[in-house]
């Protein structure tokens, strides 16, 4: 296991699992860059954090501004002597999708602005100082879903899909400099986001369950991790399953 990260930037800090990330480094004495777009959950989770004598520092940006977010986090790179040692692209957007209403366009565009677009430039943005260095861990926050396509939700499995072969290349291309690339995949996590989802929920973790699973993986820096390891086992097989079958058992 690497040495523990000094300094950690995590976008989507604000709420679920990116504000657990943060207390959970903050807690075990990382300076955390906490990045999300509602200045006051910021502020509210850099005063819990120095309750438990942690470090946070709030950075108020929208991840599907490009140019903003990568200059924060150069900036965030600044600010720490010898560097940022994690960068987590958490932010995200979910949500259903319909392609026989246009009303569903603006969902559609504003997911593929932050997992796309903005995961990509979270993840690239300090890339070049770290292979530099020699050190450092790029880690992106994919989904279960990325292997399956359930109805309404192709536009969020087809972003984290997209995450996941995204960190692959980035691990493929900056192979032998120090710098490892993880992609995370939870499966059903309670979280703003999930609290909207009315069809059910398999095998559904508490957010601290979550974020204890997921911080502990991190620190052995692997390729991937999914979890629960049953829900990850099931949609693996039901990716290789033919497109009518797979379409039936989905629906079941």
């Amino acid at each position: 296991m690497a040495a523990e990260p000094r300094s950690v930037f995590i976008t989507g800090a604000s709420s679920g699992l990116g504000h657990g990330l943060a207390l959970w480094f903050a807690r075990r004495g990382a300076r955390v860059f906490a990045a999300a777009r509602r200045v006051e959950l910021l502020q509210a989770l850099a005063a819990d954090s120095a309750r438990g004598k942690g470090n946070i520092d709030p950075v108020a940006v929208d991840v599907a501004d490009t140019t903003a977010i990568r200059k924060a986090l150069l900036g965030a790179d600044d600010a720490v002597e010898g560097g940022l040692d994690l960068v987590i692209a958490n932010a995200g957007v979910g949500g259903n999708t319909n392609p026989r209403k246009d009303e569903t366009w603006p969902l559609v565009e504003r997911m593929l602005k932050v997992n796309v677009l903005g995961a990509a430039a979270t993840l690239s943005a300090l890339a070049p100082r770290m292979a530099e260095r020699k050190r450092g861990h790029l880690v992106g926050i994919s989904s279960i879903a990325a292997w399956v396509v359930a109805p309404r939700s192709g536009t969020y499995t087809a972003t984290k899909l997209f995450l996941e072969v995204y960190c692959a290349g980035l691990r493929l291309d900056l192979r032998g400099t120090g710098v490892a690339v993880t992609s995370i995949h939870p499966g059903f996590v309670k979280s703003e986001m999930t609290a909207q989802n009315k069809a059910s929920m398999p095998m559904l973790l508490e957010t601290d369950d979550a974020v204890e699973r997921m911080g502990r993986a991190i620190l052995r820096r692997p390729a991937r991790f999914a979890f629960p390891w049953q829900m990850a086992l099931a949609a693996r097989t039901a990716h290789w399953l033919p497109e009518g079958l797979r379409a039936r058992a989905i629906r079941r």
